[in-house]
């Protein structure tokens, strides 16, 4: 193709670092700002020796970054310049803010070329975010980073654990309320007794490891306003029990099921309080609704809690418990 004016060069073209000539020597090493440099072939360079133009091949040989000339130079030769053309296909290095998005291919950049703090979302996150960990968030349209203590959620509950009773059992048992947690609730769905007319009670437990123990004496008390599609009932009592629901019974498709409050069971200062909000099918078959109040009556710290019917085992149901975060 012609062009008007000089004709566009094309090549990676590198000057190499000037060579001092070692008397009887005829290999040398190229460099280029002192790297090693290797030509595409002795025919891509332009190499002048005491003010001559050598030729390819006879006068010198190229084997990767070596130069060897035909015969070995003398004290007083002089290597004026070795220009290194490079491969007329090769473009060399582009000059800065040449290429464009559109001249890279999809999927050419890889991870590797990547800064070990580039956000990828390669690697995904297996546990909870940690309060230092950080977040991306667009504030009025100027990116930013935000630790994760800052915008995590707080005083919501959060599951914990579940238990699922598929045959007959005689308790319930969570015997671990973490104090990262201030308030649990327990939610308890389709409760089925395995005798007929059983109310669902809960007890407290009290110590650790070894120690750790049920209680068992008159330390409850419970209040409850009742309501079924006929009467509205309420009562007051102590006992050696917490009350969850009223009276229910066992045919197949009879049930409680409730959701149970427990407030601040770590507290050494307060008694403990629980709150049942129940559902049931009653004796007669009617829909009853149970709220309870109930408490524990001691300053003891609280470190789990036992689920079980007034007679009789649970036949089937399950309860799952979550935690209040303290922040």
């Amino acid at each position: 193709m012609a062009y008007i004016g000089q004709s566009p060069s094309i090549g990676n073209f590198q000057v190499c670092d000037a060579i001092s000539v070692v008397n009887g020597q005829a290999a040398y090493t190229m460099q280029v700002s002192s790297v090693n440099v290797v030509p595409e072939t002795a025919n891509h360079m332009i190499v002048s020796l005491n003010g001559i133009i050598q030729k390819p091949g006879s006068s010198y040989t190229v084997s990767g970054s070596t130069i060897t000339f035909a015969s070995n130079l003398a004290t007083g030769d002089v290597i004026d310049f070795i220009h290194i053309l490079g491969s007329v296909l090769d473009l060399g290095v582009p000059s800065d803010d040449t290429v464009s998005t559109a001249k890279i291919s999809a999927n050419a950049v890889t991870a590797a070329k990547f800064n070990a703090d580039v956000i990828s979302g390669q690697t995904a996150l297996a546990t909870a975010p940690a309060d230092t960990d950080e977040f991306l968030v667009s504030d009025a349209g100027v990116l930013k980073r935000i630790d994760y203590s800052l915008i995590k959620g707080g005083g919501m509950f959060e599951f914990i654990s579940e238990t699922t009773i598929s045959s007959d059992t005689t308790n319930i048992d969570f015997t671990t309320l973490s104090t990262d947690y201030k308030d649990f609730y327990f939610a308890i769905q389709n409760l089925h007794p395995a005798n007929d007319e059983p109310r669902l009670y809960m007890r407290v437990f009290t110590g650790t490891g070894g120690s750790q123990a049920v209680v068992t004496s008159s330390s409850y008390g419970y209040a409850e306003i009742m309501r079924n599609e006929t009467t509205v009932t309420d009562n007051n009592n102590s006992s050696d029990h917490m009350r969850v629901s009223h009276q229910v019974g066992n045919a197949n498709e009879e049930s409680i099921s409730s959701e149970v409050f427990l407030y601040n069971p770590h507290s050494t200062t307060f008694h403990k309080l629980v709150k049942a909000h129940t559902v049931l099918m009653n004796l007669s078959g009617l829909v009853t609704i149970d709220n309870w109040g109930n408490k524990y009556a001691a300053t003891t710290a609280v470190t789990g809690v036992r689920f079980f019917f007034q007679s009789g085992d649970i036949g089937s149901g399950k309860i799952a418990m979550y935690g209040r975060k303290r922040s």
